[in-house]
């Protein structure tokens, strides 16, 4: 009962934070559950790998929510959307197990790169010059492979890395958001299975952890993090957009250069 109160704590951080910055995923998951899992007395192979699998566990729930809201309202393009998780699933599933086979520290320093790669994207507002269509569809096939590998290894939804490429490819903001948000599902299923198939037969798990993934922390971080997120939300509207991508950059660095120094 204790455990799963710090997890109902960690995921009423991870629910503001996310409501806050409009990110969620990995950026947030994994930096607030890996301190835990290391203080429970695992190792830094096992809590790092936990903390991936389990961030892509929480996506798969937080992230169904979010692609039925944006079905409705008509912001998934879904010319697209096979072939895009027809890679980003297949990636997803090889960099769960590419993960799975790299030391905790090595796994660490690539997600450390990865956050403060985005906290540069963010602070100076990056975006790639919109292109004029989309590419064919092998083409979408491969980038989705590439995000998909990526987003798996570091356990996000892939938002961050698909909007982009959406935008890149001439989608608009509204669908571009909207068709990552269906697209992210896949890459937190494919992932999800991709960390549990690794996981098996590790004995170094602790109980009620399915591979890689442990349950009650996905649970705690779930259930809060859908009542608080709105919370959050609501903060948001009322500060400059500015300060928001500026703060959030600010959360990365620190979140980025704690991981690095932390080995």
């Amino acid at each position: 009962m204790l455990d799963l109160l710090v997890y109902v704590l960690a995921g009423a951080v991870v629910g503001f934070a996310s409501g806050l910055f409009g990110i969620g995923g990995g950026v947030v998951v994994v930096p607030v559950l890996l301190p835990i899992f290391q203080a429970q007395g695992l190792s830094m192979d096992v809590a790092m790998h936990m903390a991936v699998g389990s961030s892509l566990a929480t996506i798969v729930v937080t992230g169904l929510s979010s692609a039925r809201a944006h079905w409705r309202l008509g912001n998934v393009m879904f010319s697209a959307l096979p072939w895009l998780v027809a890679g980003l699933m297949s990636g997803a599933l090889l960099g769960a197990h590419l993960a799975a086979a790299l030391p905790g520290d090595a796994l660490r320093v690539i997600f450390a790169v990865f956050v403060l790669v985005l906290a540069a994207r963010m602070a100076f507002a990056l975006q790639p010059p919109p292109g004029r269509v989309m590419p064919q569809r092998a083409i979408v096939v491969v980038a989705g492979g590439l995000i998909g590998a990526v987003s798996s290894l570091v356990g996000i939804g892939g938002g961050t890395l698909v909007v982009p490429f959406l935008i890149w490819a001439g989608v608009t903001m509204r669908q571009a958001v909207g068709t990552s948000s269906a697209a992210g599902v896949s890459i937190a299923v494919a992932g999800s299975i991709g960390f549990i198939l690794a996981g098996t037969g590790e004995d170094a798990l602790p109980a009620w952890s399915t591979g890689y993934i442990y349950w009650p922390a996905v649970g705690g971080i779930t259930l809060a993090s859908v009542f608080l997120a709105p919370v959050g939300a609501r903060v948001a509207t009322r500060l400059p957009a500015v300060w928001l991508r500026r703060a959030f950059a600010v959360f990365l660095v620190i979140v980025g250069l704690r991981l690095l120094l932390s080995g």
